[in-house]
């Protein structure tokens, strides 16, 4: 069943999907290569527990930690641990919070200078994907239209693999709740979507094949074929006629490049 949410609900989401951007925000300060994963996580928790809320994902279905931590050819659901962070790796953040009784979900990719040029262009064309989604997430349209704007940016006019076995979804009362949306699809198919319906949109996007495999945690995604791999998400809440994007990445940026000036020596 897809929920429909009232206008306060929608900006109790909102909250909760602010909050995640300045989680990542505050992450956003502290990567650079030495760093570990699990300092990652730990200022993560503390951070959303300081601003009175809780992490989404501990606990969640068993999983053990507050957030998702997905470096190079991890796609998604990596556990923090205690490998340190390189130049020219990618980082992928996921964090999501509860609080006031909705969830927010929103994703990052950081790269850690210097990054490769075919990096960086992954990263530019997932996130460039994500907005492209965005843009059709607005009332009349299906979620299919999200699905094939995804689609043909990544995997048509880029050749990179576009995940199947993972996709965006709901999210409220509930972290995970109708409707699925994939990274991948036909316009015009789908779910229609309706004004004040709350999904998150988000594209995993390998430089290879789209096939993944499982670690031996049973969480951790990676690419099947070892190549880097780059994830970004949204909250969106649909509106008709205009996009709201609940979450926000204008924080996150300014932090990211501020702190690579840093480490960087710029």
């Amino acid at each position: 069943m897809i929920r429909i949410k009232t206008n306060p609900e929608v900006e109790l989401i909102r909250e909760s999907a602010l909050l995640v951007s300045s989680t990542l925000a505050e992450l956003a300060s502290m990567l650079k290569p030495g760093i570990t994963t699990q300092m990652l996580d730990k200022r993560a928790e503390e951070f959303i527990l300081d601003n009175k809320a809780v992490p989404s994902f501990k606990n969640y279905r068993g999983y053990p930690f507050a957030t998702c931590i997905s470096v190079n050819d991890a796609v998604v659901h990596g556990f923090p641990n205690n490998n340190t962070i390189k130049e020219g790796d990618l980082v992928s953040i996921d964090v999501g919070v509860y609080k006031n009784g909705f969830h927010g979900d929103s994703a990052y990719t950081f790269g850690i200078a210097p990054v490769a040029e075919e990096h960086q262009l992954l990263m530019q064309v997932t996130r460039t994907s994500l907005l492209l989604g965005v843009e059709k997430a607005v009332a009349g349209n299906r979620v299919g239209d999200i699905s094939f704007a995804i689609q043909d940016y990544t995997e048509r006019q880029h050749h990179y693999g576009v995940v199947r076995e993972l996709v965006g979804h709901g999210l409220g009362k509930q972290l995970h709740e109708d409707p699925q949306v994939p990274n991948y699809g036909k316009k015009g198919t789908g779910p229609k979507l309706r004004e004040n319906m709350v999904i998150a949109i988000e594209p995993m996007i390998n430089m290879g094949t789209r096939d993944v495999i499982y670690d031996a945690d049973g969480w951790t995604v990676r690419t099947k074929d070892g190549k880097f791999s780059a994830h970004y998400e949204h909250t969106i809440c649909i509106k008709r006629g205009r996009v709201d994007i609940l979450s926000s990445f204008e924080k996150i940026i300014q932090n990211e490049n501020a702190n690579q000036a840093l480490y960087s020596g710029y």
